[in-house]
């Protein structure tokens, strides 16, 4: 058997040209611009992935990240010869939206996926008349009418902790909806711009986006504070739900344990997604 080499990629993409992360039969996505990307410096233009390409959270189309991480594990002879070029050389084949930012030999018990302790993300939401400034509209979603940000910090306490999210989940078979939020809370920028914050262990597909819409509701006043805990109760998806556009989502940060607790974590993980 080859001896392999893991790898930590650290990469940014502007989402709204990707049909996601995951590969998909004829769509353009973040994985697939990557795979073709490494599969051409390591001269097998012709396989679909690249050895174990493993990341720590897939985002949907449309959604941007700063802070997303995955894994892949290379020959370690050919990563010998590449080891001083690998970044540069993708810098040359990647397209201008998505970028591979740092490459970082890690130990074969990291994994993206199950050894990460959070994902965090950040949603934006310009509610001026005039909406969001060009050079932010593809990262920023435009609300015609004025929200409170102390109405939308009173209608996030009630989501922190450990919930069963599942009013606000696109739920898949045999997967759990128990999710633990430990950080959500609103902020003014000095631009004007309202910025969601939410941290968790992990988000089921279209979480966030389904927390955004609620919160709004309460933030323009169609709601009370307390509706979105309320809906916590159900064991269904709410279709009094609206989801946010996919534009204002960035994940921004992927947080780890110190390397020596990277398998300890990822066997915790598998054992609580079952």
């Amino acid at each position: 058997m080859t001896d392999t080499i893991r790898l930590r990629l650290e990469i940014s993409y502007d989402g709204a040209a990707f049909a996601g992360w995951a590969v998909q039969p004829g769509q353009r996505t973040v994985a697939g611009v990557l795979a073709e990307a490494l599969h051409r410096i390591l001269g097998d233009p012709g396989a679909e992935t690249p050895l174990g390409l493993t990341v720590a959270g897939r985002t949907d189309a449309g959604v941007h990240a700063t802070g997303q991480v995955c894994h892949i594990d290379l020959p370690a002879g050919r990563y010998a010869e590449l080891a001083g070029s690998l970044l540069r050389r993708l810098g040359g084949l990647m397209p201008g939206d998505a970028r591979v930012k740092a490459i970082i030999p890690v130990p074969d018990t990291f994994d993206a996926r199950f050894s990460a302790t959070f994902r965090r993300y950040e949603y934006r939401v310009c509610d001026d008349p005039w909406g969001p400034d060009p050079l932010r509209r593809h990262d920023t979603l435009g609300w015609p009418r004025p929200l409170d940000l102390d109405r939308l910090n009173a209608a996030a306490i009630g989501l922190l902790g450990e919930h069963d999210f599942a009013a606000y989940c696109k739920r898949k078979e045999h997967a759990t909806t128990i999710r633990a939020i430990n950080k959500l809370d609103w902020r003014r920028d000095p631009d004007r711009t309202l910025v969601a914050t939410v941290q968790a262990d992990a988000f089921c597909q279209a979480m966030v986006r389904s927390l955004v819409g609620a919160m709004i509701a309460v933030g323009e006043g169609r709601r009370g504070p307390e509706w979105p805990a309320t809906l916590l109760t159900l064991r269904e998806r709410s279709n009094q739900v609206t989801v946010a556009g996919a534009h204002g989502l960035t994940l921004v940060a992927v947080g780890y344990p110190a390397a020596d607790e990277y398998a300890s974590r990822a066997d915790a993980t598998r054992r609580l997604r079952a």
